[in-house]
């Protein structure tokens, strides 16, 4: 379920608390949680942690030791958090990497990831590039207008669907396009070579604004999300549409919000939405 608002969430937490710490060591319960660079393990024992960044969907830890840097990468996925020591877990076998610092204010950071579509990486500089070069779109939140503008004049295709593509824009999941084509009032199958700019604008700021909301309020807790130190995002108290079928339209236009038959997961009112207007 993390999209870009908890991970950023996560990121904020992790700076404020682990940012210079060292890492003392990196247990991995399993070896298949590590998509790449497991060999490199042991050089990461005496590191100190000097950048925490988000790309899309996941967290990025850097770690510096005799004028290296090394990083290890954590996918949120859909099920994967980062917790640190006194965060409790539902299931806590699935805990697959503990990482136990000094000089910090918390002593432990852990990956939980039950369902493990999500995976840990270890890089250096040249393979975090190729990471974000093969993985990661533009990022909607640092992107300019014009930029976006330009990206989406030149695709095709429905504009659910291009909202959430990774490898064009990076961090947009299902809950935050749902809420960001409500605010734009676009429908979510809206072919996007017939809009104009002005509506490609108007998505624009949508999106700045239900993400930089979402992430003020800690992002939305659905389902199993929680920041490292265990709170809860609030902005699924603010939903308009998601999870919302059978509901009046908050517009107040005297519709309900449906659901896309094709799409389960898809929320739209089929008045403010509707799929007939002029792009």
């Amino acid at each position: 379920m993390p999209e870009l608002p908890e991970a950023e969430v996560v990121a904020r937490q992790l700076r404020d608390h682990l940012l210079g710490a060292q890492l003392n060591e990196c247990l991995v319960g399993r070896a298949d949680i590590v998509r790449e660079g497991l060999p490199t393990l042991s050089w990461y024992h005496g590191a100190q942690l000097e950048a925490v960044e988000r790309y899309g969907k996941s967290v990025a830890l850097g770690f510096k030791k005799e004028d290296e840097l090394r990083y290890v990468v954590a996918e949120l996925g859909m099920t994967g958090l980062l917790l640190f020591r006194a965060t409790q877990t539902k299931y806590p076998q699935h805990v697959h990497v503990r990482m136990s610092f000094t000089g910090g204010r918390e002593s432990e950071l852990r990956y939980w990831n039950p369902r493990r579509f999500g995976r840990i990486s270890l890089l250096d500089g040249a393979g975090l590039d190729r990471y974000r070069a093969r993985r990661f779109g533009v990022d909607p939140l640092m992107v300019p207008r014009d930029e976006f503008v330009h990206l989406m004049q030149a695709r095709r295709g429905r504009l659910k669907p291009l909202l959430m593509h990774q490898q064009v824009i990076a961090g947009i999941g299902n809950i935050y396009a749902n809420e960001i084509l409500f605010r734009a009032r676009l429908h979510p199958n809206r072919e996007v070579s017939r809009l104009r700019r002005a509506t490609i604008i108007t998505l624009y700021g949508a999106m700045q604004t239900v993400l930089r909301e979402a992430i003020s309020c800690g992002g939305s807790s659905v389902k199993d999300f929680y920041a490292p130190d265990g709170t809860e995002g609030r902005y699924k108290c603010r939903h308009l549409v998601y999870g919302k079928e059978g509901q009046p339209c908050p517009n107040r236009c005297g519709r309900m919000i449906r659901r896309l038959q094709s799409e389960r997961s898809s929320f739209f009112c089929p008045a403010c939405q509707s799929n007939r207007l002029p792009g």
